[in-house]
């Protein structure tokens, strides 16, 4: 859990360090930090570590039992050409007007129109650069994103991370404050803008004994309903953030409609939506999910 202990002058001296890090490599161009820099992080990552490469190794083969040994091993090598990348896109974001370059928006001016003068949620996942998502706030000014997040254990990599996604018309909340935040701030928004909750939901989520199940990559999986509830209790909106790697480093990200914020829907209907659009687009591009996570910790009785 994050804690409110003030830093000692050590870690403030670590904090510095790193942020001056950070900033130097994002001046670095862009053939070397992701020509050399991402390579030499694959080599290290996959052949010298082995990172994770048990878990990775049986996500996938329960994930997809129908594809080959060689397949699978194929999708785990560029997945961790992929985990190299968001290692230097997310040290790279302490140059915030070089990585703002990095992604784009489909349909941006029809998105915007469309959620013109109310909130939304977007549900995304950690899906490629998913931090890149919050540059929406940079593109639609009249809009705040609020980047719901849990906070890290490590307080000067807590700092850095949030300095590292501190940017214009962006702000982070940490999930267990995420609804009262809202409902402090929904009718006056932020400065006078409205916002936009985005919430990363397919992360492992605590088992509860009302947890609801959902079949996801041919497993029995829990899914985060925070989005769904947020949106049934306040009538909101909700998108699913689709991700398309462009090329190294650069992204196309374009919202779906899931729920417009007056449809009746069943119960866990707007999370099961979400569940089916992440799925299918893990199938199309799979080496850009993080199959490094333990996700499936709960299993079903």
């Amino acid at each position: 859990m994050r804690t409110n202990t003030p830093m000692t002058l050590w870690q403030r001296a670590g904090l510095e360090t790193l942020w001056a890090l950070c900033c130097g490599f994002a001046l670095l161009p862009y053939w070397f930090r992701y020509y050399v820099v991402e390579n030499i992080v694959f080599f290290i990552l996959f052949c010298c570590l082995r990172y994770r490469m048990k878990v990775v190794t049986e996500n996938l083969r329960n994930s997809f039992p129908e594809k080959s040994e060689a397949e699978r091993r194929r999708i785990r090598r560029r997945f961790y050409r992929t985990l190299a990348e968001i290692f230097v896109d997310t040290v790279s974001l302490a140059g915030v007007k070089k990585s703002r370059r990095m992604i784009r928006f489909a349909n941006a001016e029809g998105h915007s129109r469309a959620t013109a003068g109310r909130d939304w949620i977007a549900l995304m996942a950690h899906f490629g650069c998913w931090e890149y998502g919050s540059f929406w706030g940079t593109y639609e000014p009249s809009q705040v994103v609020v980047a719901v997040y849990h906070p890290l254990r490590s307080t000067v990599m807590e700092e850095l991370y949030q300095r590292l996604r501190r940017r214009h018309n962006t702000m982070t909340v940490t999930m267990g404050e995420s609804l009262r935040f809202y409902l402090r701030n929904r009718n006056g928004g932020i400065e006078g803008k409205n916002l936009v909750m985005g919430l990363i939901a397919d992360q492992n989520p605590p088992r509860r004994p009302d947890s609801h199940w959902f079949r996801f990559l041919n497993q029995d999986t829990l899914f985060f309903d925070g989005g769904e509830k947020l949106a049934l209790k306040c009538r909101l909106p909700v998108y699913f953030a689709r991700m398309d790697r462009v090329r190294r480093g650069f992204y196309e990200m374009s919202f779906e409609c899931i729920y417009d914020g007056e449809e009746e829907v069943a119960e866990h209907e707007i999370t099961e939506r979400y569940v089916r659009r992440l799925e299918s687009m893990i199938r199309e591009r799979p080496e850009l999910w993080m199959w490094s996570h333990r996700r499936w910790k709960h299993k079903r009785e």
